[in-house]
Formats: structure tokens, sequence, C-alpha cells
């Protein structure tokens, strides 16, 4: 590596350090200063969120802006770099633009390497951190209530059965108006219904209350029966029917996948937002190639505005990705796009814009 690559490399790395430590300060002391009021009026303190809240916290926001953040540190040493001629100090000395950029690509490379590992095995643990503190203290009564009081199941636990409920209770783990119902060539053979019922864990057994039994018989009348309490086994706990909301991002890749097929069996309609997220970990962390490419070729051509100008068109670029990425995943939870469309869908816009910019460059 040469003295340049060094220079390059080590004005990248600590730019990129600086950026995302100095953000995050700001983020966590804003955020804190907002929630203060609602962590103390849950029972928390200041000192536990941030020791149990605010350290992963950071880590999933810095994740999530990762390529934001790298876009904007290579613009703001680059456009550094042009403005005291040392780029162009070392084209004349013979380095070449593609030459120029190898560095760059070489730091990008080990952030998305990094990146990569985060996203698909130490993020996930870093929520279940950051949840577990989120949904015991940071959710409003309102939304406490919807979350854990007020859920709907209706969900294919095997290939001709199915389980349905008015509302669920996560804390007390109860809910009423209670379906059960079994097919066979899809004709219904078998069917529960109960006003009220519990899960017990101990047991692992449905309790059902004022369970309506019918069976279904061709050619004579129906069976049908009654019991106060009836306790049944089914191929599905209410926990794995319906699942935490925030379930998805506590899993690891390995782990999100497997649990991805079992939920199109189930017929869920979260699989598109799970399979948004399993996407958005392998394409965020390419998209670092990109942004820095782009970052590189707007930044490294000396302007009238000099470094103020090239901050405040990265900036915008920045926001334009986040927003254009933002709507692909709503229009993908919503069954309008597939999720790898939703999650490459900005990369490829962003690299045929990269493409653009930097042959422009290099033929400078």
């Amino acid at each position: 590596m040469r003295i340049f690559d060094k220079y390059i490399v080590r004005n990248f790395v600590s730019t990129f350090f600086f950026m995302v430590i100095i953000l995050s300060a700001i983020a966590v002391i804003i955020d804190l200063s907002q929630k203060l009021g609602r962590i103390e009026d849950n029972g928390s303190t200041p000192w536990e969120a941030m020791t149990q809240f605010y350290p992963f916290w950071a880590v999933w926001l810095v994740n999530t802006f990762l390529p934001v953040a790298v876009f904007i540190s290579v613009i703001y040493f680059t456009s550094r770099l042009t403005m005291q001629t040392e780029i162009v100090a070392a084209q004349a000395g013979g380095i070449s633009f593609y030459r120029l950029t190898k560095p760059y690509v070489w730091v990008a490379a080990g952030i998305a390497v990094v990146a990569l590992f985060v996203n698909n095995f130490a993020l996930p643990w870093a929520n279940i951190k950051k949840n577990t503190y989120q949904y015991e203290y940071l959710l409003s009564s309102s939304k406490k209530g919807e979350y854990y009081e007020r859920q709907k199941i209706s969900s294919q636990i095997s290939p001709d059965e199915f389980i349905f409920a008015q509302n669920y209770d996560r804390v007390q783990k109860r809910g009423t108006s209670f379906v059960y119902q079994e097919f066979e060539e899809e004709k219904l053979k078998y069917q529960i219904i109960a006003s009220s019922f519990n899960w017990d864990e101990k047991d692992s057994v449905y309790i059902l209350r004022n369970a309506y039994i019918r069976k279904v018989k061709s050619g004579t009348r129906d069976s049908l029966g009654y019991e106060i309490t009836l306790k049944r086994t089914f191929k599905s706990t209410p926990d794995e029917i319906l699942p935490e909301g925030y379930v998805a991002e506590t899993m690891n890749s390995i782990e999100l996948n497997q649990f991805i097929q079992k939920q199109k069996f189930k017929g869920s309609a979260s699989v598109n937002a799970y399979m948004n997220e399993l996407h958005q970990r392998n394409s965020s962390p390419f998209s670092t190639f990109i942004l820095t490419l782009l970052a590189l070729s707007l930044s490294s051509q000396k302007r009238r505005g000099g470094i103020g100008l090239n901050l405040a068109l990265g900036i915008i670029l920045a926001f334009v990705y986040i927003f254009f990425n933002q709507i692909s995943l709503t229009y993908s939870t919503q069954g309008y796009v597939s999720p790898f469309v939703a999650a490459w869908g900005p990369n490829v816009l962003f690299g045929v814009l990269t493409a653009y910019f930097y042959m422009k460059r290099a033929r400078a």
C-alpha cells in the first residue's frame, strides 16, 4: 500500500468514526430528553435507560444510517482534500482516477463486511436488549394496550387446520371468541367455537370455555356437543401463532429464514415485512460501495461553494436515498412490490446514478 493510499484510508476511517460517534451522541441526548418523562412515569430511571437501552439503540441507529454516514463522511473529507488541491496533485503525479478509487473501495469493503456480520448476527442480539426495555418502559398506555391486550389471531397451523380469535392478551394469556376449524378435501370436518380461552403454559394446553363442538358427518346429521370447560392441544402455541411484532429483527438470518418459511405455511399477513428485514440485512452493507463511489465522484473536483456546497448536495442525496428506501419498504409491506425489489431497488437506482457520475468524473 502506497503512502497516498494509507493517507486516504486514514482520512476515510477517522472521519467516518468521528461522524458516527458525534451523530450517535447527539441522537442519544435528544432522544433521552424527549423520553425522560415517560421513562420516569413508567418506573425506570435515566441511568437504567443509558445502560439497558441506549447502547443497543445506538447500535441499531448506526446500522440503520450506516450507508448515509459513509456517504457524508466521504464527501466531507474528499472535498477537504480537493480544496487543498491534494487530489489535483495526486493526479498530476500520475495517479489516475481509477487508481485513486482503490483505497476508497478497500475501506468501503471493510465497512461492508463488518456491517454484514453485524446485520445478520450481532444486531439481532442488540435488538432483543433494546426491544425488551422499549416495550416495558417506552410505550404509551394506548400503545401498550394495543400491543399486549388487543391482538387478533388468524392463522393456518397445518394444511387443513385453522385457528381464529377476536382478542388475545399476551400478558394474561387469554382471549375471546375462539374458533378452531379442521378441513378434509376443502370441506369442513370438525369445528370448535368457544366464548373465551386461556393458554396454560405449564401443561401446554388451550383451556376453552363454553365450547360448542361440531363434527360434520356426510350423509347423516352433524354431531353437536357442548363443554363448559374443554382442554385441547393444537399444533401451535399462541406465541407461535402470534409472534412478537418485532420478532424478525431479533433473529439471526438463519433463524429468520426458517421462521419465514413457517409463516408462509401459516399464511401470515406479515411475511413481506419479515422478508424485507432479511433482504435489508444484505442490501444495506452493499450500498456502502455505491454511495462511496458516488460521494467520491461528486466531491473530487473543485467547484464554487467548496465543502459547503458538496455537503449540502450530499445531505440532499442522502435524504433522497432514505426516502426512496422507506417508500419501497412500505409498498413491499403492503404487497405492491416484492421484498427483493424493495430492498435492492434503491441500490440499483443509485448504482446507475453512480456509474454515470463516476464515468463522467473519470473522463474529466
